[in-house]
């Protein structure tokens, strides 16, 4: 029963990440995107442009790179023999043990 219940935990956490990098990321480009059309004045009837538009759509676009680049990290990292490790503040490569 012990072997179940551990199943399904792990089956709830490749289920979050899931969600998160497979539905997240997208989204807050897409949020990117419409931050980027406010401040054009795409997105309101009078076409005034929203100031808040532009740092919104920069704030969203470093993250989604920001995630890109830590998803390369860790690829390429394990071809080197290394791994990603998160024991400080910011993501360090360490060797394999």
């Amino acid at each position: 029963m012990k072997t179940l219940s551990l199943a399904f935990n792990s089956a709830w956490h490749v289920l979050t990440v899931g969600v998160v990098l497979g539905a997240g990321i997208p989204a807050l480009f897409a949020f990117g995107i419409r931050g980027l059309a406010a401040s054009s004045g795409q997105m309101t009837d009078d076409s005034t442009p929203r100031a808040w538009g532009k740092p919104v759509a920069a704030v969203c676009f470093l993250l989604v790179c920001a995630a890109i680049a830590l998803g390369l990290t860790i690829i390429v990292s394990s071809g080197f023999g290394m791994k990603v490790s998160f024991e400080h503040i910011y993501p360090t490569l360490v060797e394999k043990k």
